[in-house]
């Protein structure tokens, strides 16, 4: 039976956690790594990037003007790709395990009272043979990572990369998820945004007093996308009133742009198909809840 994952916001990572990312989109990659650095930056923490990306390219913090001063001082690292490879520039593990030893190392000698450390080994995937690397440099971080307490680590895979089965051994390492901060969070009604579909994602109870939150965050990512899904599968009450508010938000935008129903509770889904669709204008159905 294989590690239990639990998903977690990047806001609530903590030194100790070693979390997995897999990301759909450039946009999701820089929501929850965007958090993951600044929040290190604020809190003096050392901050270290492993991957391709240049400090003024790094994910949620390209063109941050200041970026240049936190690499000068060192409490920003940013390691190339070339600097955990062979001369040949394939992946090894070795190398990536001692470099990354040695600045956590540094870290603690220089003072900073804990270590953010994310690696984006996406680009490793394109190598011939490189899957097998990537499992074994997963499980030996995993350990690197628990010898040490003050480090909390993200480690990022581009889906788009691996195969199903590939992303889930290599997921399947970590104990924790890492997601993107809510939206909107009162204890009651959790709101995130959601990417590839791009939309939002809605736990806990969804009645007429979470009416202004809801459509807050409804407004904020339609800007950015044709269609919006909205994944029910977490819902556990929708007051039917908030379906009126969703047509009336639908009506309001774009000809051609819809909002997509999905994992709806099974209650609202009858009493739709019974009204039927055609009387919820700008309102689709999505995917339904697993039987």
């Amino acid at each position: 039976m294989g590690i239990r994952i639990t998903a977690q916001p990047v806001g609530e990572i903590r030194p100790g956690d070693h979390a997995a990312f897999p990301f759909a989109t450039p946009a999701e990659q820089a929501q929850v790594i965007g958090p993951f650095l600044k929040d290190g930056l604020a809190a003096r923490q050392k901050v270290i990037y492993v991957g391709e990306a240049g400090h003024r390219r790094l994910p949620g913090l390209g063109g941050r003007p200041d970026a240049d001063r936190f690499v000068r001082t060192g409490q920003l690292r940013v390691i190339p790709s070339g600097a955990v490879c062979l001369p040949q520039g394939h992946l090894d593990p070795d190398r990536m395990l001692a470099v990354i030893g040695r600045e956590i190392t540094e870290a603690a000698e220089q003072g900073y009272p804990a270590v953010r450390l994310t690696a984006d080994m996406s680009w490793a995937l394109r190598q011939s043979g490189a899957y097998p690397l990537m499992l074994a440099c997963e499980a030996r971080f995993a350990e690197a990572v628990a010898a040490e307490p003050a480090v909390m680590a993200i480690c990022q895979l581009d889906r788009s990369r691996c195969s199903a089965d590939q992303l889930r051994a290599l997921t399947g390492t970590h104990r924790l998820r890492v997601t993107a901060n809510p939206e909107f969070d009162d204890g009651v009604l959790r709101i995130t945004r959601s990417h590839a579909p791009d939309g939002l994602r809605l736990a806990g109870e969804l009645d007429t007093a979470r009416q202004a939150p809801l459509l807050t965050a409804l407004t904020s990512v339609g800007r950015a996308t044709t269609d919006t899904h909205l994944d029910f599968a977490e819902v556990r009450f929708l007051d039917l009133g908030i379906l009126s508010l969703l047509v009336t938000y639908a009506l309001r935008i774009s000809p051609g742009r819809r909002l997509i129903l999905d994992d709806l509770p099974p209650d609202v889904a009858g009493l739709i198909q019974t009204l039927g669709w055609r009387h919820l204008p700008g309102l689709a159905r999505g995917r339904s809840r697993p039987s």
